[in-house]
């Protein structure tokens, strides 16, 4: 059942001869078509430059009247740039949880609107296309068509249409405060960049994904280019290069990938000793564990979730950086960022035992059905027992609470993502590491 449409004048003047009718007309068959459950209807029309906004709704006005069963589902968006006027439709979409929209629009548009779609939604959408009826009358479906040609909107130039999108995000607030990126005493800044990100300071504006959410998917709302925007700012901010930026690509077990050599289809740690590449691995949850060696100049990343802890992901990252950057144990530091604490993390009993047998203090209540787990101190206990000296490792059991950054994700809402308290439309931030030219 189609919960939205999106009716698309943004081609067709508002003065445009009989557009009142066409409009009236479209409505009307809406209306009819749907008397038991009425969808949300989007009217997207183009705000002239150095026009009012309700110019060009007041005009459209008559055509709106009338539709008792729409009235409080109807909304005429008016924006300068395409871009702006779906991404304001999209917004209005997320606000109530809709994904499935008819698409009622110019013949002409089609192709067009389907390359905006493919950038600003992702696959959590669904949408199905319908002709809208343009007036027979050739006067009228010339002036619609010079109009369409006058404003370049025909071009199947997909570049033309990222640049329109990328400056409208560019141009877009930051939510939810500045964005802070938190950074370990542990690391030396003078041959490293470094540090965590927290949800402040982007413009993801879905709540569980608000504001610098770093990761989009195919189930999420987030669309690669918001992502993208949200990544820019960051290395604005931090100080790298976004365009020499690797993130894993996860898969909860202990593969490495060593920059410059074949990258593995998945991988949960990343190592490099080049300078200028950033290095990241996500985390929701699970936990970012940054490395620098400072003698040897090498630096790499891990994303450690309870499957890849009890793999060894970070003692294998580890062992890449000995084994191809010649680097020695006692002089690797290691950092881990925020993630999921012993506080709120559980696991059912199974899960547990595994646990348990590294340390029983891994896990509280081992008894019970569904344990406590500090994924946190197991992976110290291993890095320890694969060489890293204790001091090297920063962690939630420093001393100094002052310089604590492993804070628990899921108990701090206002700074961090969870996948644990947010359920799976979660946003996700990162650890990232690089060395400095």
């Amino acid at each position: 059942m189609v919960e939205a449409v999106l009716i698309d004048l943004f081609s067709l003047p508002a003065n445009l001869q009989n557009i009142q009718g066409l409009l009236h007309n479209t409505l009307e068959a809406i209306e009819k078509c749907s008397s038991v459950h009425a969808p949300f209807v989007y009217v997207m029309c183009c705000q002239r430059q150095g026009s009012e906004r309700k110019g060009e709704q007041e005009f459209l006005l008559p055509a709106l009247r009338g539709f008792l069963s729409l009235k409080r589902r109807l909304e005429v968006v008016c924006a300068q740039t395409m871009a702006a006027a779906l991404y304001t439709v999209k917004q209005r979409l997320d606000e109530k949880d809709l994904s499935i929209i008819k698409v009622i629009l110019p013949t002409l548009r089609k192709d067009l609107m389907k390359v905006y779609i493919d950038h600003l939604f992702t696959a959590v959408y669904q949408f199905e296309f319908e002709d809208l009826q343009v007036v027979s009358d050739s006067e009228s479906l010339q002036i619609s068509e010079h109009q369409l040609e006058g404003q370049m909107l025909p071009s199947q130039d997909v570049a033309l249409i990222q640049s329109e999108i990328q400056m409208y995000l560019e141009s877009l607030p930051s939510l939810k405060g500045e964005l802070t990126i938190l950074r370990s005493s542990l690391i030396p800044d003078d041959i490293f960049l470094h540090g965590f990100t927290t949800r402040t300071g982007g413009i993801s504006y879905i709540p569980t994904l608000s504001s610098c959410n770093l990761f989009s998917s195919s189930k999420r709302r987030d669309p690669q280019v918001v992502v993208k925007e949200n990544l820019r700012r960051l290395a604005n901010a931090a100080g790298f290069n976004p365009e020499a930026f690797h993130r894993v690509k996860v898969d909860h077990a202990n593969a490495v990938c060593i920059m410059g050599k074949t990258e593995p289809d998945n991988y949960d740690g990343i190592v490099t000793n080049q300078k200028g590449v950033t290095l990241a691995a996500p985390g929701a949850d699970c936990i970012p564990v940054l490395f620098a060696d400072p003698v040897r100049r090498a630096c790499g990343a891990a994303h450690s979730g309870w499957k890849g802890t009890l793999l060894g992901v970070s003692m294998a990252t580890v062992n890449a950086m000995v084994s191809e950057y010649g680097c020695n144990m006692k002089d690797i530091l290691v950092v881990l960022g925020p993630s999921v604490g012993p506080c709120c993390y559980k696991l059912p009993y199974e899960s547990a035992k595994e646990f348990h047998r590294i340390d029983p203090k891994c896990v509280r209540l081992f008894d019970s059905a569904s344990p406590y787990i500090d994924i946190r101190r197991a992976t110290r206990i291993l890095l320890e027992r694969g060489g890293i000296l204790p001091e090297n490792i920063q962690d939630d059991s420093i001393t100094d609470q002052n310089q604590n950054i492993t804070f628990c994700t899921a108990c701090h809402p206002d700074k961090f993502y969870s996948h644990f308290r947010d359920g799976t439309n979660f946003g996700t931030q990162i650890g990232f590491i690089s060395i400095k030219d």
